[in-house]
């Protein structure tokens, strides 16, 4: 069950002297990977962290769930990782304070082909962040659902990785693959990427089967599990309809209150490896 506290989450107005790179991935679609990007940026940024959000998916969910329209994605992504526009270029306010995005494209669908053809190709997002690392605090990364070049882009460019994983039967046999992906790019690309989580998304406390895929998640990750769940909530459904996270569309809702208690958890777990 979520874990709802009256504790504020941790804040801060300094600076960071370098964010801190966090991808959410899994290569299964509808497991709520985009909601959690979307809303763990917003319970972020609500805390006085300065956050930019990366969409890295071709599907462009993210940016319409954050209200970007088309006319502010003329530059987007897909120039960034092809060398055409500075990141700078790229950002777009979203509105919300301290939340900035870079939105996805059209154009994003052929980027992993094109990318084909470029020299160190898994490291062009890393190569584009690296002169725009002062403005932000954490920098979310928000990847298709696919073990692609985008994805492994955003692998190389990460300190560590964000799960979301949904409490379903094949849960596991769907992360296994994922896990081995994060090995591999560790050995050739980046030594220091770490798991920083896996959060369990869609659970439903009347359903014994999400109660017996935590229990074994749980058992196989250990601490690595947030002790948050995401509940299934029809607010979180309905929120990116309307362009907005459900910390804006519905605050008082139980999954605002899931998302603003997962952000507490990551915050704390990033204090502790600062420390």
């Amino acid at each position: 069950m979520s874990q709802t506290t009256d504790q504020p989450l941790p804040t801060s107005s300094a600076p960071a002297a370098r964010p801190r790179i966090l991808t959410i991935s899994n290569q299964k679609g509808g497991v709520g990977k985009t909601t959690t990007a979307v809303n763990l940026a917003t319970a972020m940024a609500a805390v006085n962290k300065r956050v930019l959000l990366i969409d890295l998916d071709p599907q462009g969910n993210a940016s319409t769930s954050l209200g970007i329209d088309q006319k502010h994605r003329a530059v987007n992504i897909y120039h960034v990782l092809l060398g055409d526009a500075p990141l700078s270029d790229a950002v777009v306010p979203t509105g919300i304070p301290n939340l900035s995005v870079v939105p996805s494209g059209a154009d994003l669908s052929g980027a992993e082909l094109e990318l084909v053809d470029i020299e160190d190709r898994q490291a062009c997002l890393k190569k584009a962040l690296e002169n725009q690392l002062d403005s932000w605090d954490f920098i979310l990364i928000d990847c298709p659902p696919s073990l692609g070049l985008l994805t492994l882009n955003a692998l190389v460019a990460a300190d560590a990785v964000m799960v979301p994983l949904q409490a379903e039967f094949l849960a596991l046999e769907g992360i296994s693959q994922l896990v081995r992906t994060i090995e591999r790019v560790r050995k050739t690309f980046n030594p220091n990427l770490e798991i920083q989580g896996i959060v369990l998304t869609m659970v439903d406390r009347r359903n014994n089967l999400s109660e017996q895929v935590e229990s074994d998640v749980r058992e196989y990750f250990g601490t690595k599990v947030y002790t948050t769940t995401i509940p299934r909530n029809v607010r979180i459904s309905e929120a990116p309809s309307h362009g907005k996270p459900v910390l804006i569309y519905d605050l008082q809702s139980k999954g605002s209150k899931a998302y603003l208690d997962l952000a507490g958890e990551v915050l704390k777990r990033e204090q502790g490896l600062a420390a």
